[in-house]
């Protein structure tokens, strides 16, 4: 069962003010995040997306394309070229795999591995950005988490 929309439990007026939009401030705080990632990143020579895909390696390597795209909520034709930039910088490799040939895996190289060493002070450069408690960041993250997980069942 669905959960009834908001305006059963109150009268909410329904507004076109750009202001008023949750998709707009979830919209440009994501641009914000890019924003500072890209100043972050910029010593790794990786782009946002790379640095996600990176991350997912990094907690478990050897994955398949459609593995990590499932992670990163991407598609193959998204995720494809920006493993191909990866691959062009000596991060990741990617090849076959012997029991079914469609599949693509991918595992860090070397200094795919190295680099992770020298991502550790990203995520408190992004804490030190954000300039709030950290239990409020936790508590914003599991916020977002359940509206994505509600949006995701109501889309």
């Amino acid at each position: 069962m669905k959960n009834k929309p908001a305006s059963a439990d109150r009268k909410i007026q329904p507004s076109l003010l750009l202001s008023d939009q949750l998709c707009f401030s979830l919209y440009s705080t994501a641009l914000a995040m890019n924003k500072l990632y890209r100043r972050l990143l910029r010593d790794l020579g990786l782009t946002y997306p790379q640095y996600l895909a990176m991350l997912v390696l990094w907690e478990r390597d050897g994955l398949s394309v459609s593995e990590i795209g499932e992670r990163l909520s991407l598609d193959s034709a998204t995720l494809t070229p920006l493993l191909k930039r990866l691959e062009g910088l000596g991060m990741i490799s990617r090849r076959r795999a012997a029991e079914d040939e469609r599949q693509v895996i991918v595992s860090l190289t070397p200094a795919g591995r190295e680099l992770r060493n020298k991502a550790q002070p990203v995520p408190l450069g992004v804490l030190g950005a954000c300039d709030c408690p950290v239990d409020e960041l936790v508590n914003m993250k599991q916020q977002l988490d359940a509206l994505r997980g509600r949006l995701l069942a109501n889309a």
